[in-house]
């Protein structure tokens, strides 16, 4: 077994200067030269660079000095990133300013030489800047990426005293980044809008008296006065009052949800007409929504199985149109072609075969995706996460919580002859030590208003039942196969009692004291309103197979599977089988999605293609065991996040069609001498900005 480093840590830093999706590459590979440094995954589109790294031998000061000697900045502040792509921006429209006056006066005006050249000259400074800059330490780094191609095709054509065609290329190259940058920038937004949503104070009750605080101030324990019509300030448990709040910014719930006294709240929501008191549960930087942002951002820095496929092309294909551009230079002309057609077809094909849109269009997808999955309450750690959802052929799920309401209650007790008078009751006391839905339903029936007894020895056979020592009684509480496992006669009568039983819908329950079976509990659990809906949807979609996974005996797992319109089911089911039941539907199907509650079920939403955790806001097991969260309660979100990761799919597929196509159509022209540098750049940035608007389509979608 691996061991695991103590030291080893994961900084998620934001990075300003990423002009081209080429940087990635640049940073990653600078970055995992630093000594420490185990990995780098940087996102254009999310503009960030996640490292993992030694704490023994490397620090994030380090790490950030390192991105800073490429030529890149760490940001304090948003402010000042969007003055940076606001000079950008503006950088871009004065070189199109110069470039425009230097054509005019070239072709028109009849002005001396000097000045036109002057302002060619002055257009190269002010769009090359940032692409001269970028090269040169991709140079430095041994990589070459589109801004040395760019660049060196913009030298190129000056040196053919063609000032006017790489002026406009870097012109438009300059600006199409910058567009491209204000385009991405709508996704970003669509994330960081998510942080914005809880207030930045909190009125709060210290002593008798109530006092504005800054959220970074509360205290676990704190007491918050939230308005009628308010944001809660703080994830917390309402203290006093009721009112219906709007949890659709954290949970994706369009319906606003009835709290009360003892109800969980989240920061970011919004209070009804009722006024509330919230005790503070969670530090604001621990909240539901700091915690969701925070995984979405890292989750922009997680590539896509598409995404690594394109940059491994990517290093490869860079060097190759270098070489192939070197050649054209030198054999044409040996041919007979002359040498200033040869090298000016040469810098076109630097144009033309520069993949900015290549590598653009799957991340920017995937940033998209992820912002949008936000904002409908999914939690989509990654993009091979969101692809994967696009790929699901079968669904498993979670019979307890997840196909039913997982509050089941006893609806009929069943005593046997002999048995003590209080076998509830001590049912009930060796139920009490477990969270189980079951066993609560079990305690609940059997307490009454009677203080329990006391239990002074537990033993839990997982996904069977409990054997406790329940004052001086021996008391066996589990399924019929447990009671009779344990060596503890089950008669004719009480077997086709329990079958009447299950046939009926019901749980059986077998509770033995002192070596005899005392009695029956028959226990139901109701089937979720929304899932026969959500569950048609996926059928509606292509789902090839739905099926369910419960520890529950065959008869209720029949009859809940045919009432929400499952295909399949398997029961009978320890945790440990449910894992090796999810393997089965991955080897059939290929790509298989667990739904599951994220606590029980770890080990099947680990096994499957997609472990989808359902209600997971306010729970840190659910966030952390699955590869997709739905933070609300509502099934129906999963059709939702499933219909996103096809569409995210098919734009991916169209925008990789996009520039593949733009690449090999504008390849050919520079090749045969149909376009010059000219119309090659146009086409060029036109696809990028294409591949980006297309992308962002996804923030708009609706299932």
């Amino acid at each position: 077994m691996a061991e695991i480093n103590p030291a080893l840590r994961t900084a998620l830093i934001p990075v300003e200067g990423m002009d081209c999706s080429d940087c990635v590459l640049v940073l990653e590979h600078a970055l995992g030269r630093v000594d420490g440094v185990v990995s780098a995954s940087a996102s254009y589109a999310g503009q960030t660079v996640q490292v993992q790294y030694d704490a023994g031998r490397a620090n994030r000061a380090a790490i950030e000095r390192r991105i800073r000697s490429l030529g890149y900045d760490v940001p304090e502040t948003g402010l000042h990133a969007q003055i940076k792509d606001q000079r950008e921006l503006l950088l871009s429209l004065l070189a199109g300013v110069f470039l425009l006056m230097g054509w005019l006066s070239e072709r028109f005006m009849g002005w001396p030489q000097p000045i036109y050249l002057a302002l060619y000259a002055a257009t190269y400074v002010a769009a090359g800047t940032h692409v001269a800059r970028h090269a040169w330490h991709a140079l430095r780094e041994r990589h070459f990426d589109t801004d040395v191609l760019m660049l060196a095709a913009a030298l190129g054509a000056a040196a053919l005293g063609q000032f006017a065609e790489g002026a406009l290329l870097l012109t438009l190259f300059s600006l199409g980044h910058a567009l491209e940058e204000r385009a991405l920038d709508r996704a970003r937004n669509a994330v960081r809008s998510l942080a914005q949503l809880a207030p930045r104070t909190a009125l709060v009750q210290r002593d008798g008296i109530e006092r504005e605080f800054p959220i970074e101030e509360l205290l676990i324990g704190d007491v918050v006065i939230v308005r009628p019509g308010a944001r809660l300030p703080v994830d917390g448990e309402v203290a006093v009052g009721s009112s219906a709040v709007d949890q659709a910014s954290v949970t994706g719930e369009s319906t606003p949800v009835e709290v009360e006294p003892g109800s969980q709240v989240f920061a970011g929501t919004v209070n009804g007409d009722g006024a509330l008191v919230v005790r503070v549960t969670r530090l604001a930087h621990d909240s539901t929504l700091a915690r969701v942002m925070r995984m979405v951002e890292e989750a922009q820095a997680q590539k896509s199985p598409t995404q690594q496929t394109v940059e491994r092309v990517m290093r490869v294909f860079v060097p190759a149109v270098l070489v192939g551009a070197g050649l054209l230079i030198v054999i044409p002309p040996l041919l007979g072609m002359p040498f200033r057609e040869s090298f000016l077809r040469a810098m076109t094909l630097l144009v033309a075969a520069s993949p900015c849109a290549l590598a653009l269009g799957t991340p920017a997808a995937v940033l998209a995706g992820v912002a949008r999955a936000a904002q409908g309450g999914v939690l989509v750690k990654g993009g091979a996460h969101l692809e994967n959802l696009g790929r699901l052929r079968a669904v498993a799920f979670d019979k307890t919580g997840t196909i039913t309401t997982g509050r089941p209650q006893v609806v009929g007790i069943y005593g046997f002859d002999g048995a003590p008078a209080d076998w509830t009751t001590l049912a009930a006391a060796a139920e009490s030590r477990s969270g189980h839905p079951l066993a609560r339903a079990i305690t609940h029936a059997g307490q009454g208003a009677r203080q329990l007894p006391e239990v002074s020895a537990l033993n839990t056979a997982a996904g069977l039942g409990v054997q406790a020592m329940v004052t001086e009684h021996d008391v066996r509480v589990g399924s019929v196969r447990y009671i009779q496992e344990t060596n503890i006669p089950v008669s004719g009568a009480a077997h086709a009692q329990a079958l009447a039983l299950e046939a009926g819908g019901a749980t059986v329950v077998g509770v033995a004291v002192d070596g005899a079976l005392a009695g029956l509990l028959a226990l139901a659990d109701t089937l979720r309103a929304d899932a026969p809906a959500a569950i048609q949807s996926l059928k509606a979609m292509g789902i090839e197979q739905t099926t369910m996974l419960t520890g529950d005996n065959e008869r209720v797992a029949q009859h809940i599977a045919a009432e929400a319109g499952l295909d399949g089911y398997v029961a009978n089911l320890l945790p440990g089988d449910k894992a090796q039941a999810v393997d089965v539907l991955v080897t059939q199907y290929e790509y298989a999605g667990m739904v599951g509650d994220g606590v029980n079920d770890a080990p099947a939403l680990a096994h499957a293609t997609v472990g989808i955790a359902m209600g997971a806001a306010g729970s840190d097991v659910a966030l952390e065991a699955a590869d997709v969260a739905l933070m609300g309660d509502d099934l129906n979100t999963l059709p939702f996040a499933v219909s996103l990761g096809r569409a995210t799919r098919a734009v991916i597929l169209q925008n990789l069609v996009i520039a593949l196509g733009v690449i090999v159509l504008l390849v050919g022209a520079a090749l045969t001498g149909v376009a010059g540098i000219g119309i090659a750049v146009v086409l060029h940035e036109g696809s990028t900005l294409v591949v980006a608007l297309n992308a962002l389509r996804l923030l708009r979608y609706r299932a």
